[in-house]
């Protein structure tokens, strides 16, 4: 009986225990569904709340927040709550109790509830987080990582000793989640070879994880964009995870993602088709101005016109509701897609003027620039952008801002300019990289024009400035020490005055770095030494024997880019035929991979190099491959889809008359006939004079033709036929020089069919050619490829060929009308006597 009762005894303290160890607190706080619940639990429980308490209340509230839409979140009214004070300041006395979890989730829930990042509670965070850093689960460092990015410390010695933790313990991060999230935040500190084992791993990593997440691929994709390198084998798999979530993206996401892709420079036609079909899905849906704005922005650049009318006239009907960035982002739209919606553009400029205190400095110059170059007109808008532009930039001190702000300011009309934005610019230029420099010369020669005192002489403040951009130009390129960097400043880099003050000192820098041109940069210098169209016959060895070296490390798409300057520059390298074969056969196994325009674009460049490699011409001209083209030509911007265009046409050409054997039909008459309505048939003094001078040289101008359009649409600056003992024949109806109404000459052009005369037997047409600048390489008289293939095709339309080159024709040595004739002679008559 003793021992029953002492049993009953225990049972009964143990119970009671029970009941009284029960957090009470805790537990009011789990069943609160809404903030003003959780704000009722701390009030009545202040003295009793512990750290625990505490991090749930917050947690909650945050959680709370994440679950609604952003337009519908009342976190300022959360802020300014009685209760959330009290939480702050228990907060604060308790943070030596917290562990390590807790210290860095209540940091993070106190950041997205807009704590001040200066407040005396986020210091403390910060510094206790600091001290126990070392020890941190790889979880609590990429969220602290993330807390360091919210309060612009991404530069701050602390990120640099996460980054020091990462890159010791990168083996051991098995998480694709938080190892994102940290590749995001150090982006900007990481060396090359973190960078690629952090590419490393992350591509390991995503194929590892559950393929319905689509943030740890878009992380990726920015970690790449931040770090300036576009990997393509990981952008590639990123974009199949992506690809396989489109569904489920809303238009912020695909906002997001295509921004970076154009970052990246990366195309990709399943992408595009995919976001558009999802966008027009969305449209219905996408009613208010915060998913609205987003979907405009994302859709109308790549949708048909009767989509983007339906798209402007709901813009027109939100504006109102609009805010300072919606309207600038919808400014920006409108431009890309140059809208002539004068309406809509009056309301977003309105909605625009009502916030222009809100704008930071490179927002104003973005609006500024967008309105200019939609040609809008109101003149008092104008001014008061200029005077913001200006007090901003007297007060900046960050190159990149001055820079845009300069460029953006040379825009607009001003009759004379203040003298403290010529020191303010030449107070930065001297930290300014190379694009910076350039971007700023076009703003000074622009000022130069139209300064009312250039007429008389070039004001003394402008060749100050001059004379410093062009120092600094030299400066920086004979201290460059790294080719990728160099590279990445010309990437953009062109105009007057770079070619006139910095492009020789540019070739001897690349020349002096030769040593570190390998299969990784091999694809940029190409581009750059194309773009700027100068034969450098040492650095284009050097690129072949790289390429041929590591071709299997160049991803394929990079072919073209490597081929690029050897076609269009017509160079032919020792190794030429050993370089060609190697990238055709890269390239090869990956032609359906390509994007449709990319190989339309590498085709018509190996054509341009008398190549065609029949896999590659065959698959170009099936009918799904075309039919792949046409679709993703919809949603590409304007000036690369009527390049793509032209390319296929000339393509087609090409293999027409090089390849019958490959049976391709020519289909591109009528697209021919349209350019030619299109046409801009002014000519130039050298060509009236060519043909006045041929008149003569032939015995009168029935026996020349002008812009003789041939068969595949050539057409011929002049046509003469010699007969066998080459003598000249005349036309029955010679072609003449017209006078439009304005006064500008013009071509009268023949149709084919009125020009295919038979010809009488052993006769021989004639195709004289003006070639100006652009048929020659900068730098030499050097002939460019484009040149060379037109040459060929109009031999095989059965023409001979004579060019005259514009620096021949305007030579010391041909100033004098007999010198001239004497010279179309003997190029006339040596063509067909040899």
């Amino acid at each position: 009986m003793l021992r029953l009762r002492c049993v009953h005894s225990f049972l009964g303290r143990l119970l009671h225990g029970g009941a009284v160890n029960r957090d009470q607190v805790l537990e009011q706080l789990r069943v609160c569904s809404a903030e003003d619940q959780v704000f009722d639990v701390v009030g009545k429980n202040k003295a009793k709340l512990t750290v625990n308490h505490v991090s749930s209340a917050v947690g909650m509230l945050w959680q709370f927040q994440k679950e609604k839409p952003q337009m519908l979140r009342t976190v300022e009214l959360i802020k300014c709550h009685p209760q959330f004070l009290t939480l702050r300041v228990l907060a604060e006395n308790k943070i030596a109790l917290m562990d390590d979890f807790m210290l860095v989730d209540m940091l993070y829930s106190f950041l997205r509830l807009n704590v001040d990042p200066h407040d005396s509670l986020v210091q403390q965070l910060v510094s206790e987080a600091w001290l126990r850093i070392d020890r941190f689960p790889m979880a609590s460092l990429s969220k602290f990582s993330i807390c360091l990015s919210d309060q612009h410390l991404q530069h701050s010695p602390l990120m640099g000793h996460i980054t020091s933790i990462v890159d010791q313990r990168l083996s051991s991060i098995d998480d694709a989640r938080i190892l994102t999230t940290l590749m995001i935040s150090m982006s900007s500190l990481v060396s090359p070879r973190l960078r690629d084992a952090l590419i490393s791993r992350a591509d390991h990593l995503l194929d590892t994880m559950d393929p319905s997440n689509y943030n740890n691929p878009r992380r990726v994709v920015q970690f790449l964009r931040n770090v300036k390198h576009s990997y393509r084998p990981l952008l590639e798999k990123c974009n199949k995870i992506i690809l396989c979530n489109i569904p489920k993206l809303d238009a912020e996401n695909i906002s997001i993602i295509m921004g970076l892709y154009q970052s990246l420079q990366f195309n990709n036609c399943d992408f595009r088709l995919a976001v558009k079909q999802r966008l027009k899905e969305l449209i219905d849906s996408s009613t208010d101005p915060f998913s609205f704005t987003k979907l405009f922005v994302a859709l109308a650049p790549m949708a048909s016109q009767e989509i983007r009318d339906g798209l402007e006239n709901t813009a027109l009907l939100l504006a109102d509701e609009l805010n300072a960035h919606q309207a600038l982002a919808i400014a920006e739209a409108l431009e890309e897609i140059q809208s002539r919606n004068l309406s809509l553009l009056n309301k977003i400029a309105l909605v625009i003027q009502r916030n222009l205190h809100c704008y930071k400095p490179v927002e104003v110059a973005r609006i500024t620039q967008a309105l200019f170059l939609l040609q809008y007109q109101n003149p008092e808008l104008f001014t008061k952008l200029r005077n913001i532009l200006v007090n901003f930039l007297l007060r900046s001190f960050f190159p990149y801002e001055v820079t845009m702000l300069t460029r953006v300011l040379s825009m607009l009309p001003c009759p004379r300019l203040d003298e403290g934005v010529i020191s303010r610019v030449d107070a930065v230029v001297t930290q300014c990289n190379l694009n910076d420099l350039n971007t700023i010369s076009f703003a000074v020669a622009k000022w130069v024009r139209n300064d009312p005192s250039y007429r008389h002489n070039t004001p003394s403040k402008y060749v100050r400035l001059l004379q410093t951009l062009n120092r600094c130009g030299h400066e920086r390129l004979q201290t460059a020490d790294r080719l990728d960097l160099v590279l990445e400043e010309l990437k953009y880099i062109s105009g007057e005055w770079f070619e006139e003050m910095l492009l020789e000192e540019t070739m001897v820098t690349l020349k002096r770095m030769m040593d570190q041109i390998n299969w990784t940069n091999v694809p940029e210098l190409a581009l750059f030494l194309t773009r700027i169209n100068h034969l450098c016959p040492p650095l284009m060895d050097r690129i072949a024997s790289m390429a041929i070296k590591d071709i299997d490390k160049i991803h394929h798409s990079a072919t073209y880019a490597t081929l690029l300057p050897f076609s269009v520059l017509n160079y032919d390298p020792v190794q030429a035929d050993e370089l060609y074969d190697v990238c055709i056969q890269r390239f090869t196994p990956h032609i359906r991979s390509f994007d449709p325009h990319l190989l339309v674009l590498l085709a018509y460049t190996l054509a341009v190099a008398d190549c065609f490699p029949e896999e590659l011409v065959k698959e170009i001209f099936s009918i799904d491959f075309l039919g792949k083209l046409d679709a993703q030509l919809e949603t590409l911007p304007d000036n690369l889809n009527m390049r793509t265009r032209l390319r296929l046409m000339e393509l087609n050409r090409a293999v027409c008359l090089e390849c019958p054997e490959f049976q391709v039909p020519w289909f591109h008459e009528r697209y021919c006939q349209q350019l030619q309505k299109k046409g801009n048939g002014t000519v130039s003094p050298v060509q009236q004079q060519i043909h006045k001078m041929l008149g003569e040289v032939l015995g009168g101008i029935n026996y020349v033709r002008v812009a003789v359009v041939t068969p595949y649409f050539y057409t011929a600056d002049f046509e003469c036929i010699l007969d066998k003992h080459l003598q000249p024949l005349p036309y029955s109806e010679p072609s003449t020089l017209q006078i439009s109404d304005r006064g500008k000459v013009h071509w009268g052009t023949s149709s084919v069919e009125n020009m295919r005369d038979e010809l009488p037997p052993g006769a021989q047409r004639v195709a004289v050619d003006f070639l100006d600048s652009k048929s020659f390489c900068k730098n030499s008289p050097h002939m460019k490829g484009e040149a060379l293939m037109r040459k060929r095709h109009l031999e095989i339309l059965g023409y001979s060929v004579v060019q005259i080159p514009h620096f021949e024709w305007n030579s010391m040595e041909l100033s004098t009308p007999d010198a001239w004739k004497d010279y179309l002679k003997k190029n006339l008559f040596r063509e067909l006597s040899s």
